[in-house]
């Protein structure tokens, strides 16, 4: 994310507030007060979390508050194996504390520069065929309202505000700690292989089932795959880490990947046992119309779970990825690509690009319309809801 006093932009420069004012905040005080403050001026407040979002969730002229300061693990309940951080520590920030306490998150995904905050407000998932994404790890979470008061949720505490805003997508409030359930600390070894698609697609779901993790990127104008395969390991963590593919460490060390080359992304979930299908259609549109497409397409996949706007909600869940280099249009692609995803049922990350209106994301979300009532329960002034956001209320 970048930022002044004003102005802000996404990591890819796609999304932009060219007249945000941009806050910087240290404590929940200062983030207390800056809401309440927006609020009497009815001005909108959304969280810049790392700007990491292709979506323009975060996008107003109004205020956008940076919480990087507020970050750290402040406790952790081994007990319980319950982890206390506050909202704006990066999922980097994150691996080495929990590790030094024996703990760890059980799942993530390859990119760990997201807030701990935002990534669980947009569904940010790894995969695994049994792993659920980060937001089913909040076990609770402490949020600053439109008035400035601070309330916690949980499921024996506001249990209905709870169960809406473990994804809550920043419209609730500002996330300032959350309750993560963890699990004790695990190594991982990882391998890969290159494959063709035609080779690789009868193994994909022998794969995914024997195996912790499973994922494969196929590029286009090669018609190849590579192939990652990760497991829970009893052999001791290899320094220097090696390069991705052949990874032997604890978790935070094999899971993250540096994916640095700027670019915009699609992604959609559709129903596991219809997934194959689907990857067909897209290979076969990408090969077709799309010949100078060189960014691969990625395949992964997410155990069923019951976060209201969960893309996995109620379903195992594979994710389709697809993107394109910054310098290119990307609507053409991504637009004849949601064509097909949807015809699968496909439901969209909430972080990356799509199209879809209130009415499409109502027909894909079984519990819109609870969660739009708890989310205008929590800010009846709207002071959390962006133009887009906006647009999607039915």
């Amino acid at each position: 994310m970048t930022g002044g006093s004003n102005g802000w932009s996404n990591w890819s420069g796609r999304s932009r507030s060219e007249q945000a004012e941009v806050r910087f905040v240290r404590s929940i005080d200062d983030v207390a007060a800056t809401v309440a403050d927006a609020t009497a001026r009815g001005r909108t407040v959304r969280v810049a979390g790392s700007g990491h979002s292709h979506f323009p969730l975060v996008p107003t002229d109004d205020v956008v508050l940076d919480i990087s300061g507020l970050s750290g693990v402040i406790g952790v309940d081994t007990d319980r194996l319950v982890a206390s951080v506050y909202g704006g520590t990066t999922i980097a920030a994150l691996g080495r504390p929990l590790h030094d306490a024996g703990v760890a998150v059980p799942n993530q995904g390859d990119i760990d520069r997201q807030t701990i905050a935002g990534a669980t407000a947009t569904g940010t998932h790894g995969t695994g065929r049994t792993l659920g994404n980060l937001s089913t790890r909040v076990a609770g979470l402490t949020l600053v309202t439109a008035d400035g008061t601070v309330v916690h949720a949980s499921e024996q505490e506001q249990p209905a505000l709870w169960r809406a805003a473990r994804l809550g997508l920043g419209a609730f409030g500002v996330v300032v700690e959350l309750d993560l359930a963890v699990v004790p600390a695990f190594r991982l070894a990882e391998s890969a292989f290159p494959s063709t698609y035609d080779d690789l697609r009868p193994e994909i779901d022998r794969l995914v089932h024997e195996h912790r993790h499973a994922e494969f990127f196929w590029y286009p104008q090669s018609d190849r795959a590579f192939v990652k395969i990760i497991d829970e390991t009893d052999e001791p963590a290899s320094y220097p880490i090696a390069d991705e593919g052949s990874r032997v460490g604890w978790n935070y060390e094999v899971l993250p990947n540096h994916r640095p080359r700027v670019h915009t992304e699609m992604e959609f979930a559709v129903p596991y046992d219809r997934s194959l299908a689907c990857l067909d259609e897209i290979r076969e549109l990408v090969t077709a119309r799309f010949p100078e497409v060189k960014m691969p397409v990625e395949y992964r996949t997410v155990a069923a779970d019951d976060v209201w706007l969960s893309p996995a909600y109620e379903r195992d869940t594979a994710t389709i990825s697809v993107h394109r280099l910054i310098e290119f249009d990307d609507r053409p692609y991504f637009d004849a690509c949601e064509e097909v995803f949807r015809r699968y049922d496909g439901r969209p990350h909430w972080g990356k690009m799509h199209a879809f209106s209130g009415a499409d994301l109502a027909g894909v979300h079984p519990r819109w319309t609870e969660w739009w009532s708890q989310r205008d329960a929590a800010d009846p002034t709207g002071t959390f809801l962006n133009d887009v956001l906006r647009s999607w209320r039915l």
